[in-house]
């Protein structure tokens, strides 16, 4: 091994060692015993509780350069009670990959998230999941974009809307930004590829519009972090946003959307006078 590896073996090592001291037998349901000196669960009882050999799991404790299944790496993730972050740092040092994501996390929006959301004042602002459904929006994404409170959950989702909203279509940038949102929807079906909601979703959209049929078997994949759309309003008439994608940090499944009035253009303005009613 070089020393990069070697490097990389030692961290995996030592993290297996630290997670093993934490727990008690009595975490895990078993008895403490009389002759325990030292803190923790012992190598063998991980072993044990994981389905693997006490010398396999020995030689992973020891950094040695051995074979590991993500299957075997699950286990572990279970007897050590890991958490997500921590059960992403185990795949990462011992594959050096990610773990695999069956399914979505629970949309949770943490408050501070909700509250920022809130301050966003003027400037549009949503939180979309990794299906690209809008789960939180604040009131200046409603003047500009409509009122989401009345929408059913398909129509909050950004593909389904791109592809079936007559009034998105007529937008002149609207296939530009199709393409970039159809990337990222793909990009994510990777992830959850398994899921009966991707599945449905792409089934009945690729039934009703030919433009999803055709771009979809394109096969494009990107995550663009920021661009810009400009579109018509019916009340207020055309205006210019630069948008910005912002990974949540406590969620990977979570990303804030922010439409940013550009200057110069009047949008600020009008927003403003869309929300006046409301305050």
């Amino acid at each position: 091994m070089n020393q990069v590896e070697l490097n990389r073996h030692h961290e995996l090592a030592e993290f297996l060692r630290s997670r093993r001291a934490r727990l008690s037998p009595e975490q895990i349901g078993l008895p403490r015993g009389s002759r325990r000196r030292t803190p923790g669960l012992r190598r063998g009882e991980v072993a044990m509780l994981a389905g693997v050999s006490l010398e396999w799991y020995t030689w992973l404790e020891q950094g040695r350069d051995i074979n590991v299944s993500v299957q075997l790496l699950e286990s572990l993730a279970r007897v050590l009670q890991l958490d997500a972050t921590e059960r992403k740092h185990l795949f990462l040092l011992a594959l050096r990959q990610p773990p695999p994501v069956e399914a979505p996390t629970q949309a949770n929006i943490s408050p501070s998230l909700g509250n920022f959301l809130k301050q966003l004042g003027a400037t549009p602002g949503c939180i979309v999941d990794a299906r690209l459904n809008i789960i939180a929006w604040n009131k200046a994404f409603c003047a500009a974009f409509g009122d989401y409170e009345t929408k059913s959950e398909r129509e909050r989702n950004v593909i389904w809307r791109l592809f079936t909203a007559p009034s998105w279509q007529n937008n002149e940038q609207w296939l530009e930004h199709t393409r970039i949102y159809l990337a990222q929807f793909r990009a994510g079906y990777a992830r959850f590829i398994d899921d009966p909601w991707w599945a449905r979703q792409i089934a009945d959209l690729s039934r009703i519009s030919q433009q999803f049929r055709n771009l979809w078997a394109h096969y494009d994949v990107l995550t663009v972090p920021e661009g810009r759309k400009s579109f018509r309003h019916p009340l207020v008439g055309e205006m210019e946003f630069d948008f910005l994608f912002l990974q949540a940090v406590d969620s990977s499944d979570l990303r804030l959307l922010i439409h940013t009035p550009r200057e110069t253009s009047g949008t600020a303005e009008k927003i403003e006078r869309l929300l006046e009613p409301q305050r």
